[in-house]
């Protein structure tokens, strides 16, 4: 997105294939196994006892569970060759990796801000903050610790994925710390009151971090292994999805909810409003710090001015184009201006303008974002058949009645 993430750090696309990673070798390698295991020994029982369901049942649960079976059988292979396929393709492709790596961490941010900012109606604009101190944890035990523990960046083992989730989640628990701490004492306020203390926080941690010597200080945190891949950005942003989606449509996203639309209306109701508003705040606040610290390990340094204003204000762009609430849109949203930002590189400078100006256009023109508050799934699949359904049968000719 901005030239500080891009250029900072050796975080240009690399010039040569990408170097083997034994996580990724492990995935790929995995995604193998289960292909054979799948198709010898899953397949052909899964498929004998869905066609027996299907035919042999009367009732339509009975058929249903034989169809799924079925599925199961059959889809089963084909996903684990497209999941080793793509793997395979990417790891001799180092731009499109640094390109989907990005897109990974970006897609965690926006969706974790989009907790805080979209279903809880917060205005947050600290969240690189987050990122931050999760960022320097991760990269305090991978760099401190890690040669303790068996990691050598040169020689790859099964210890460094081990390490590096450790690392990863323990940046994740300090930046959740840290987003309880800010929110205890500030989400009490609202509004620009609110968005306010949280940018105060952000930029307490910036200049903090540009002041602890043993962290880099200006000069940045070096020497940083290189272990964030696209498989892990993948897991990661999969797994930040998963969880936002679930608490959206959970009795707890319902409170969120509830504070988002009326606070006052909701501690009538009986809603907690701060401890809901603690728990979103955590929960945003601890996959922030993942990204972090996926971050700090792909571009192998961490420079405190990454972490600034500027780039908390494009995790909320990606928020509100994407549409405020809708976790699909910020996915969308994420990639999309990911993308655009390496697209536009070829024009310069200018291209800051003219994403500026296309930013400013959608706004004008859609003003809830991308897709508002809508999520797409298999219902709005369902509706979009109908949708399709209603127009293609408006637009078939009537049929002229005979005369009897």
């Amino acid at each position: 997105m901005s030239d500080q993430t891009q250029t900072a750090g050796g975080a240009q696309p690399p010039s040569s294939p990408l170097p083997g990673n034994w996580f990724d070798i492990q995935a790929r390698s995995y995604a193998e196994w289960m292909f054979w295991v799948h198709l010898l020994i899953l397949q052909p029982p899964g498929f004998v006892v869905g066609l027996l369901f299907v035919v042999r049942c009367a009732t339509p649960e009975g058929k249903a569970v034989g169809t799924r079976l079925l599925k199961f059988s059959l889809v089963g292979p084909g996903v684990a060759i497209l999941i080793g396929a793509a793997l395979r393709f990417v790891s001799t492709q180092p731009y499109l990796s640094f390109i989907l790596v990005r897109v990974g961490i970006w897609v965690i941010l926006a969706t974790s801000l989009n907790l805080i900012n979209g279903i809880t109606g917060q205005f947050s604009l600290g969240h690189m903050g987050f990122a931050a101190v999760g960022g320097y944890t991760a990269a305090s035990i991978t760099v401190l610790l890690g040669p303790r523990l068996g990691v050598d960046p040169a020689n790859p083992g099964p210890a460094d994925p081990l390490v590096f989730f450790a690392a990863l989640v323990c940046g994740g628990v300090a930046a959740s710390v840290a987003g309880v701490l800010v929110g205890l004492p500030t989400l009490r306020l609202r509004g620009d009151y609110l968005a306010i203390a949280t940018l105060g926080f952000g930029e307490i941690v910036r200049v903090a971090l540009l002041n602890i010597p043993a962290l880099g200080g200006a000069a940045g945190f070096k020497g940083i292994p290189s272990f964030t891949t696209l498989s892990w950005a993948t897991l990661w942003a999969v797994a930040a999805v998963l969880v936002v989606r679930n608490i959206r449509f959970s009795r707890h996203g319902r409170a969120l909810l509830a504070v988002r639309e009326d606070e006052v209306a909701a501690e009538a109701m009986g809603v907690d409003t701060v401890r809901y508003k603690v728990r979103a705040f955590t929960i945003g606040a601890f996959f922030a710090g993942v990204a972090g610290g996926l971050l700090g390990h792909y571009i192998t340094i961490l420079v405190p001015k990454e972490f600034g204003f500027l780039n908390s204000i494009e995790v909320v762009v990606m928020v509100v184009l994407g549409g405020m609430g809708s976790i699909t849109g910020s996915v969308l949203a994420a990639a999309g201006l990911t993308y655009l930002s390496e697209a536009l590189r070829a024009v310069g400078d200018v291209r800051m303008i003219l994403y500026s100006l296309l930013l400013i256009l959608l706004m004008l023109t859609r003003p809830q974002g991308l897709l508002g508050q809508i999520e797409l799934g298999r219902d709005s699949v369902r509706r979009l058949r109908a949708l399709l359904g209603k127009w293609r049968r408006g637009r078939a000719p009537a049929k002229e009645e005979t005369p009897g």
